[in-house]
């Protein structure tokens, strides 16, 4: 049965009201402070019934008191007011109350103003409890397509590394070197709106995916111990188009192609462009690449300079860093080079942690 207080310090009122009232479970007060008193008492009260004009505690501080309470936050408040108290109505309004009704009473109109008032309460219970479902269902979803995407991922660089065309720790520490440049970047003005957390996530997910089409290359390019002559070198360029098809099959017009799948294209298919217009495969120049491709690109070559191949070896961090500020605004963006430069010591951190080295 609903719980209405009714709180008013005329006993002829609240009999009254009382007795209008039958099918409710009402209880009564004669001010304000007896009014907090039962509520304390009986906190799942549904709806007030409240005359502001009290001694002791008038109406006013019981709606105050009861804003400063979240416990009270889902009671419905009606306020009782004189003919000509207009102002005290709107500040009774201001205050939380839903309605109110003007003495002397018309029981009819309070009557049909408290069923109104208890059925849109029901009403909006509904709608949360709705909401809530909702809201549970999403999220059991959500956590099935970051399910399904880390796994897909998982299974690609898997395919990489089953024929050892790249360590398990050279993954890693692209995915933790994009992450901390993404981070940084993140504090300039000019990434700022870009680099959101879910984005810098999605980078560092996709980054190891980079090279993903080199399971398209035969091995006798792929592994030669040695550096590749002109020929050799235009069909390992096609890694990059192996990848991007291997991605964006079944996309369609990519209407419905998840976004993680988009950034990994990004990455893949721009990340051997270079900023100059000289790179490949389609030689786009400057802010035309997209920004996960210029991110993976100053990446890339820093990994592979300091890391160790049978037909060369690594670089040392100081050379590698030399070798990268000399490439901005040629191999690199500038501005990726500049926050590249201010956390080398991160980015070295973070290439020894996770260092493995050919014997």
């Amino acid at each position: 049965m609903r719980k209405i207080l009714i709180v008013d310090d005329s006993s002829t009122d609240r009999m009254i009201v009382s007795n209008l009232l039958s099918d409710y479970h009402v209880l009564m007060a004669c001010d304000g402070l007896e009014a907090m008193r039962i509520l304390e008492e009986v906190p799942d009260i549904d709806l007030i019934v409240l005359d502001l004009n009290m001694p002791n505690m008038n109406g006013f501080e019981v709606l105050t008191a009861l804003n400063d309470n979240p416990s009270y936050k889902n009671i419905v408040t009606i306020i009782l007011t004189n003919f000509d108290e207009t102002e005290n109505e709107i500040r009774g309004l201001n205050l939380g109350a839903v309605d109110y009704i003007r003495k002397p009473l018309n029981l009819e109109s309070l009557k049909k103003r408290i069923e109104v008032h208890l059925s849109l309460k029901e009403a909006k219970k509904r709608i949360e409890e709705h909401n809530e479902q909702l809201e549970e269902i999403v999220a059991n979803r959500t956590d099935e397509l970051v399910y399904t995407r880390d796994t897909t991922i998982h299974a690609l660089i898997g395919l990489l590394e089953v024929r050892n065309l790249e360590s398990s720790n050279h993954t890693i520490r692209t995915q933790w070197m994009m992450k901390r440049l993404c981070e940084h970047l993140k504090t300039k003005s000019t990434f700022s709106n870009i680099l959101d957390d879910d984005y810098i996530n999605e980078l560092f997910k996709t980054a190891p995916l980079h090279d993903i089409g080199k399971v398209g290359i035969p091995d006798s390019i792929l592994l030669k111990p040695g550096r590749l002559n002109q020929d050799e070198f235009e069909i390992m360029k096609k890694h990059v188009t192996y990848g991007v098809e291997a991605l964006s099959h079944h996309t369609g017009d990519g209407k419905l192609t998840p976004s993680f799948i988009k950034t990994a294209i990004d990455i893949v298919g721009n990340h051997h462009e270079k900023y100059n217009g000289k790179g490949y495969p389609k030689g786009l120049a400057g802010d035309s690449i997209p920004l996960p491709g210029r991110l993976m690109a100053i990446i890339d070559v820093y990994d592979a300079l300091t890391s160790k191949r049978v037909y060369k070896d690594a670089y040392t961090h100081e050379e590698a860093i030399e070798m990268i500020g000399k490439e901005s605004g040629q191999h690199f963006d500038p501005k990726i080079v500049s926050s590249f430069l201010e956390i080398q010591y991160d980015i070295l951190e973070i290439s020894r942690e996770y260092r493995q080295e050919l014997s």
